[in-house]
């Protein structure tokens, strides 16, 4: 965005802001030419900064999505890897499930192609984040044979998908994930 003049940084910016809300009050599916509205832009203005719904989407959930990447690096040298992939699983599932939008986002990213999947995209980032989490618990015998940190990204989002009208979908995706996690796991 350097080297922009002001007023594109600052249509950018109310888009940004707008759309965060929108996408919060309606999911992922709200409409563009109504962001477009409420920030005072035509709708050219946002294909311009946004080319498509995935790249909005992206663009509205980097934080979160760096903050969820973050905190599995932070995990990564935890002295119990199971309960490290379990912790770092456990709030990616709570963000996917609060967060309207994100699950849809994240499924919007798997559906892509894979040979044209940008790497800042959210699947791609925690896919690589999670991924040491994966092969730490696979190496000290806590996750099953095969389970990959695709498989476990899919779970999550199919869980947020499901319980996103639930009155509590955080607890009720929690107590979902509690049940995959006993089917992913060797018996203990």
């Amino acid at each position: 965005m350097t080297g922009q003049r002001a007023d594109a940084r600052r249509n950018f910016a109310r888009l940004l802001a707008v759309a965060e809300e929108a996408i919060a009050a309606h999911g992922a599916d709200a409409s563009l030419e109504q962001i477009a509205r409420t920030a005072g832009v035509g709708s050219a203005t946002v294909r311009r900064h946004f080319p498509n719904r995935r790249a909005l989407l992206e663009a509205v959930f980097r934080e979160r999505v760096e903050t969820l990447c973050a905190h599995a690096r932070d995990r990564a040298g935890a002295a119990d890897s199971r309960a490290a992939l379990l912790e770092w699983l456990s709030e990616v599932t709570a963000y996917a499930a609060t967060i309207r939008g994100l699950a849809i986002a994240l499924t919007l990213d798997s559906a892509a192609d894979p040979g044209a999947m940008q790497e800042n995209c959210a699947t791609a980032q925690l896919t690589e984040a999670g991924e040491p989490l994966v092969r730490r618990a696979a190496s000290d015998g806590a996750l099953a044979p095969g389970v990959t940190v695709t498989d476990l990204l899919t779970l999550i989002t199919g869980i947020a998908l499901a319980t996103e009208n639930h009155p509590d979908p955080a607890g009720e995706a929690d107590r979902l994930l509690g049940l995959t996690v006993a089917g992913v796991s060797p018996g203990r």
